[in-house]
């Protein structure tokens, strides 16, 4: 696989993920939701300060920590998979690995600079959001390397309660698959899962097809014949 078909496929990734996000800021207030196709797949705006699925990881400090990681990540990356496409590892593989690095990038720039092209769609305590966010209008609402990460694909595929005979959380509602996540957290998790599933495939060792010798006790000089 070319260096150029690898750099086309992780900035139509990130094109698609920054689309979404900056729609979704511009348009949507926080906590909103647009059904797309029934209950099942909707579209629900948050913004998470964390990490993927809406994980958080130690306040202002993590989070500075957590995209300084980010950045290192992606850095280290970009050499891996030019690595890989120069030793020519398995094609899939390579596409897995700039799956997961085209999700990396994309929710490494909400994180960097979301903070500073974005003003806040909501008051300065943050839970009485009222308006929607505009671009580049004045001050952002965070500082550099603290953006919130936009997420907005919501599958609640099934919401039911849980039995009263569970020993634990019995009776409380509950939403089967209720993280809300974007297109570069699907991307990673496409990339990592293909490659768990699949790396017998991406890493089958090829068979040694040298061709074998057979030892004799024939002497083998200027007077041996050979048929």
């Amino acid at each position: 696989m070319s260096k150029k078909t690898v750099f086309f496929l992780i900035i139509a990734i990130i094109f698609i993920d920054q689309f979404s996000k900056i729609y979704v800021k511009l348009n949507f207030l926080p906590s909103e939701t647009v059904n797309v196709i029934g209950d099942w797949f909707q579209l629900h705006f948050v913004e998470n300060e964390g990490m993927a699925w809406g994980w958080k990881f130690g306040g202002d400090f993590g989070k500075i920590l957590l995209t300084l990681f980010r950045l290192a990540a992606v850095i280290w990356g970009t050499f891996l998979i030019r690595d890989f496409i120069e030793k020519k590892y398995h094609k899939g593989f390579i596409i897995c690995a700039a799956l997961i690095y085209a999700g990396a990038l994309g929710n490494l720039i909400d994180s960097m600079f979301y903070g500073l092209i974005f003003d806040s769609s909501c008051l300065s305590n943050g839970k009485n959001c009222y308006v929607l966010a505009n671009a580049f209008a004045g001050k952002g609402y965070s500082s550099f390397l603290h953006g919130k990460v936009v997420d907005m694909l919501y599958f609640p595929l099934f919401k039911g309660t849980i039995p009263s005979w569970s020993p634990i959380w019995n009776g409380e509602p509950f939403i089967f698959f209720s993280p809300v996540f974007n297109i570069a957290d699907a991307s990673i998790s496409i990339g990592v899962i293909t490659i768990f599933v699949f790396q017998n495939w991406f890493f089958k060792k090829v068979e040694n097809t040298a061709p074998k010798t057979v030892e004799t006790n024939i002497v083998v000089d200027d007077n041996t014949q050979v048929m």
